[in-house]
């Protein structure tokens, strides 16, 4: 998952290199920490959070196969 998450990502953005992304478990959710340069922010969230809210759309889809509940944060 978080290779997914990390492929969207770079794809969007202009540097692809300052993109980061941390793991955390908590319980049965995985927090997936989203980071990308400021200059990017924008891209990752789209316009009124649209962008966002897909990449988090396909990680739910992606995630149902799974015993744990996967939730994107972006930092």
């Amino acid at each position: 998952m978080k290779e997914l998450v990390e492929f969207l990502a770079k794809s969007l953005v202009e540097h692809p290199e300052e993109v980061k992304l941390t793991e955390k478990t908590i319980n049965d959710t995985v927090i997936l920490e989203l980071s990308v340069a400021e200059s990017d922010m924008g891209k990752v969230i789209g316009k009124q959070g649209r962008i966002a809210k897909a990449i988090r759309s396909i990680v739910k889809a992606a995630s149902a196969r799974t015993d744990k509940k996967y939730t994107v944060e972006i930092i």
